[in-house]
């Protein structure tokens, strides 16, 4: 999907090309598909071969988080308990969550990194 972000995912990924996410992940991807579609801004094909190359990136990285310590994550910090899956996963994986989100980075600094930042490491 090509959008504001996507040259930086892409500096991301070159970075690191092994991703993870929540199971819940497949949802926010298509919700995301589905805005695109609605707004005339891809076709269908596009948008399906999208998901199956999302699909094919988090293969084999899904995993399921704690779901006391997102609830715990998501009330101390005023994020969503959604966004505090991503968040637990993370903190249980020790990985950094690389992440656009302002709350997520403002909330997690010690665990949430902006694309830009992961971008530039190395």
């Amino acid at each position: 999907m090509d959008g504001e972000q996507t040259p930086l995912a892409e500096a991301v990924y070159a970075q690191d090309s092994v991703w993870v996410a929540p199971v819940l992940w497949r949802s926010e991807f298509r919700s995301a598909l589905m805005k695109y579609l609605r707004q005339r801004l891809m076709g269908m094909d596009s948008a399906m071969i999208s998901l199956q190359m999302a699909e094919e990136t988090i293969a084999g990285h899904e995993y399921t988080a704690d779901s006391r310590k997102v609830l715990e994550s998501a009330h101390e910090s005023r994020c969503s308990a959604y966004d505090c899956e991503y968040v637990t996963l993370a903190q249980d994986l020790g990985v950094p969550l690389v992440t656009a989100d302002k709350q997520i980075l403002k909330a997690f600094p010690k665990i949430a990194i902006s694309l830009e930042k992961f971008a530039k490491k190395k």
